[in-house]
């Protein structure tokens, strides 16, 4: 994923007059239609003698090619089987009937980590191989995508068009990008623990809540996207769950200066018309820049030698690994001070110039600018700030 985006304020997947469904935004094919306890086709074996096998999700199957009834075990969800017509299902043994005298007693589930910002580098039941630029499933579970309702002339139904990302600080709160949030009228929901757009086939459901009222920053100015911050209050909190938890938000002023820090969403892998959107949630390792040598770099860009980075922004990138058009709102994570293990928020996704261009660093947010107001706004609306904190 080249995550970065274009100074545009449209910076949602989908602009004016091109409304599409989420499904359609990301060329749903209903791969879930119901495959899972089908029987399969007869495979035939190494010793020429046929096997019946019945197609489950690939989480229910064990590496020696019985199905799970215990509920422990890991498989590469990149092992493909062709009999199965989804790509997270696989063809696998049928269970053999267990003694209801001896019955087999499961192992104690790995415990969760608590508090805020707990990533799941190795992913969360299973782990993908093959590509870097892949988040694990639920390795990031603050992520969450913005969405709008919108109705199309002649057709009835609601669509879910995918607006921005954003990340939830609270059970019931969304940070995102003020650009991402503001317009009369538009009514907004978050899909939260999502990963793979194309299915419904994740070892954990993705959760949707409708938004019931946007708070925008007051000095937001959408010109320049100074200040561009905003917060999303659900009508109803989300279940925290292996895939859905909140990141933590840095102390008001705290300077980050870290190499290890990551941006993730769906945004294009280039930018202009042949720029794709992610079906897989992507991410990019990203160090912090200096804000002087980010300034200076940005005055070598079409912005001019007499540019002013102003002190609402950060950056991040620029070698050749950056955030793109339908990346806006998205989180920019860097570890907490002195715990590798826990991350914090220090940017929200706001523009920059192309996506990826060689030393062109991406602009996002300052959130430690802005952890005072996201307290008061939380205070004022009765909402904990406890679990966002560190």
């Amino acid at each position: 994923m080249r995550l970065q985006v274009v100074i545009f304020i449209g910076l949602a997947l989908v602009t004016l007059g091109t409304a599409q469904s989420i499904d359609e935004v990301f060329d749903q094919k209903n791969q879930d239609a119901g495959n899972a306890g089908t029987p399969g086709p007869t495979i035939q074996g190494n010793s020429g003698t046929e096997s019946t096998c019945t197609c489950v999700p690939y989480y229910q199957c064990n590496n020696n090619n019985t199905i799970n009834t215990d509920g422990n075990g890991l498989i590469d969800i990149r092992l493909k089987n062709e009999d199965c017509a989804d790509y997270l299902e696989v063809c696998c043994k049928a269970p053999v009937k267990v003694d209801p005298d001896h019955p087999i007693t499961p192992k104690p589930p790995i415990n969760k980590p608590t508090g805020c910002g707990s990533r799941n580098p190795e992913g969360v039941g299973f782990r993908i191989t093959g590509g870097n630029e892949e988040a694990q499933f639920a390795e990031f579970p603050w992520m969450v995508a913005v969405l709008r309702e919108e109705t199309i002339e002649g057709n009835p139904n609601k669509l879910n068009v995918y607006q921005c990302g954003g990340a939830l600080i609270h059970p019931s709160v969304v940070l995102t990008a003020a650009h991402c949030a503001t317009g009369k009228d538009k009514k907004f929901k978050i899909r939260a623990g999502e990963w793979d757009t194309q299915t419904k086939n994740e070892i954990l459901p993705h959760q949707d809540r409708d938004v019931k009222q946007v708070i925008v920053h007051k000095d937001y100015y959408a010109g320049a996207l100074f200040n561009d911050i905003a917060l999303m209050f659900l009508q109803e909190p989300v279940t925290i769950d292996g895939n859905v938890d909140v990141v933590c938000v840095p102390p008001q002023g705290l300077i980050l200066d870290s190499s290890r820090c990551f941006a993730s969403g769906w945004g294009k892998d280039v930018f202009g018309k042949e720029g794709k959107y992610q079906v897989i949630l992507k991410k990019i390792e990203l160090p912090i820049v200096n804000r002087d040598a980010c300034q200076e770099k940005l005055r070598n860009t079409r912005l001019g030698a007499h540019f002013q980075l102003h002190k609402s922004f950060i950056c991040a990138g620029g070698h050749g690994k950056d955030t793109c058009r339908g990346d806006g709102g998205s989180p920019l994570v860097c570890p907490v001070p002195g715990h590798d293990d826990r991350y914090v928020q220090a940017g929200i996704v706001a523009w920059g110039i192309g996506c990826g261009e060689n030393q062109v660093p991406g602009v996002y947010v300052n959130i430690p600018l802005f952890r005072d107001w996201i307290d008061e706004q939380m205070k004022a609306y009765g909402y904990d700030t406890t679990t966002y904190s560190y």
